[in-house]
């Protein structure tokens, strides 16, 4: 998308972020980095357009607070630095997470983060290999 038409958008209420993807979602999506422009400018927003056109909603995003928990850490009374969680059905499954501009986004404002045209979204579920 030239710089022209990305400036455009921004007057129309569009957002031109880089979308990158990892793992499960890059197969399902079938490419690791694209341009991708949506009505709004909060990250919500963007999930919406994108899961609208990509059907990948299942391998990012926990229903529930079971789908985000991973299994086998031991439990931790008192973590120590500023923990916060994004609430129930805002947040990754176990292992997955978005990415805006290098952070995660519950440290930010979760899916109320404003997002702005170049910034760049990594969508992230990486392939698990056991023994």
């Amino acid at each position: 998308m030239s710089v022209e038409s990305v400036s455009e958008n921004a007057e129309d209420g569009w957002t031109t972020v880089t979308v990158r993807c990892t793992g499960h979602v890059r197969a399902a999506v079938g490419e690791h980095e694209m341009a991708f422009a949506f009505e709004g400018e909060t990250l919500r927003e963007f999930l919406e357009a994108f899961f609208a056109e990509y059907d990948v909603a299942d391998l990012l995003i926990a229903e529930t607070e079971t789908d985000a928990t991973a299994h086998g850490w031991a439990p931790v009374e008192q973590p120590p630095g500023t923990w916060r969680k994004n609430p129930e059905g805002e947040q990754t499954r176990s292992y997955a997470r978005v990415v805006i501009n290098g952070r995660f986004n519950e440290h930010l404002a979760g899916l109320d983060t404003e997002l702005e045209d170049g910034d760049r979204v990594a969508l992230i579920h990486p392939f698990m290999y056991c023994c």
